[in-house]
């Protein structure tokens, strides 16, 4: 049985599929789309800087926003300061039900000030920050890592030693280096090797994109879960299709147009109470275009949206579009 319940730390999840945290996108309206239409066990926030966290940013305090939200969340941090570290996990514990760290981000503008998967290269510095995050939340904490920095620095099972003996809860391996970004094919191999090496759960990433996928990441690797990210982008609706079909090709048409049109719209109302229609027309503009990737007209349509100033306009785009489609 591949899908299952999952213990982290003292936080047991209804099953072993995880929603990753994405900048600029898994905000608390896509979190909660993902868990109304996925099933899914965990869903975890857009990385949050541990500096922004002590310095009280107002900004990344609205980040951390999960009213209404469905439990358990995990909230993902990062830094390369272990003190300032252990100061955001204290925060950070009193909010979410799962502390992550983020060694794993590949972005230039987090790798030039030592963050993300930066901390690759300096092991020692990666274990000094785990101690005090470990130390500081009154929550279980998790790792993501990448494979390693580039082919000549592969320390993702070193790492996970590391992380186990320093009282990590669970290590999240993305099949990549820093270096190769997304492109390629994630090595899944490196996930079983940390899977073989350490007694926490370990959650495979890089490259589950349907049921097959996560059918074959389960048998080759062994990990104890699948996180999801890309893949999730326009299509909340993966998780559930690996809860169901497990083994089988996704469909392109198992999701009706009908639930694709009423989820987009749901999805707009959701970021609109949490911004500003000015903010939150141009904020979905992304969104619609990775739900409607695939169907008829879809560059006619994400024309059309990138044109709406108000809600009123984007909302009579999608309904004519949709009925445009169904007729």
């Amino acid at each position: 049985m591949y899908i299952k319940k999952l213990k982290i730390g003292n936080v047991e999840l209804e099953n072993n599929l995880i929603l990753a945290p994405m900048a600029g996108v898994t905000d608390l309206p896509f979190r909660i789309i993902c868990k109304k239409y996925g099933n899914l066990g965990l869903v975890c926030n857009e990385m949050v800087s541990s500096k922004a966290i002590t310095y009280k940013d107002e900004k990344t305090f609205k980040m951390l926003n999960c009213t209404g939200e469905k439990r358990p969340i995990s909230m993902q941090i990062f830094g390369s300061e272990p003190e300032i570290m252990g100061q955001a996990a204290k925060v950070i514990s009193e909010i979410a039900d799962i502390v992550d760290i983020n060694m794993g981000c590949p972005a230039p503008k987090v790798v030039k000030n030592g963050d993300g998967s930066k901390l690759l290269l300096n092991l020692d510095l990666a274990k000094e920050i785990i101690v005090q995050v470990v130390k500081n939340a009154n929550k279980p904490v998790t790792l993501k890592i990448r494979k390693g920095w580039d082919k000549d620095h592969i320390v993702a099972v070193e790492l996970a030693k590391i992380a186990e003996e320093c009282g990590i809860s669970a290590i999240v391996v993305h099949g990549r280096t820093r270096d190769e970004f997304y492109a390629g094919n994630a090595d899944w191999d490196i996930i079983r090797q940390v899977k073989q090496n350490v007694n926490i759960p370990v959650i495979g990433n890089g490259d589950v994109k349907c049921s097959e996928d996560a059918k074959r990441m389960f048998e080759e690797t062994d990990c104890d879960g699948i996180m999801i990210g890309r893949a999730a982008l326009g299509n909340p609706w993966i998780f559930r299709e690996i809860t169901e079909n497990l083994g089988e090709t996704i469909q392109q048409n198992h999701v009706s147009l009908g639930e694709k049109k009423q989820t987009i719209l749901e999805h707009f109302t959701l970021v609109m109470q949490e911004k500003n229609e000015y903010t939150a027309v141009r904020e979905m503009r992304k969104h619609v275009a990775w739900y409607v990737k695939g169907l008829p007209e879809a560059t006619l349509v994400r024309e059309q949206i990138n044109k709406c100033e108000t809600k009123e306009k984007f909302e009579k785009v999608i309904k004519d579009y949709f009925k445009t489609l169904e007729n």
